[in-house]
């Protein structure tokens, strides 16, 4: 029982995404490129291709005609270390992390709240 419990802690330490914090290495070269791809364009998206929020945040966008960045984390080999300076960033490791003007603005949900309320326009201009 002993040994399943410990074998538990280290499957859900790698594959369930629980890591801690303090193994990011925000001045590493994963960290530097999250960094300079922020600012790369207005709207920046952190996203993975088959992620229904991600595709969400994207069709808002879309619909504004407003161009977009998107970093598909799941056809890089990165893309978990991104998650992991994305997380120390903006608190959360999910997807879709959206950057408009190099500032964070939520994931999918968020944006579409957003573009709801009409504050999505302000802060595209």
């Amino acid at each position: 029982m002993k040994y399943f419990f410990i074998i538990f802690i280290i499957s859900c330490y790698f594959f369930m995404g629980l890591r801690s914090s303090t193994m990011v290495n925000m001045e590493g070269p994963v960290a530097k490129f999250v960094k300079e791809q922020i600012p790369k364009e207005k709207v920046v998206i952190f996203s993975k291709s088959y992620c229904p929020y991600c595709k969400m945040a994207k069709e808002v966008f879309d619909k504004l005609s407003q161009k977009y960045y998107a970093l598909e984390l799941d056809q890089r080999e990165d893309g978990e270390e991104i998650q992991d300076v994305l997380k120390e960033i903006t608190g959360a490791r999910s997807v879709p992390r959206v950057f408009i003007n190099g500032n964070f603005v939520g994931g999918g949900s968020d944006v579409k709240a957003l573009q709801e309320k009409g504050e999505l326009v302000k802060l595209l201009q």
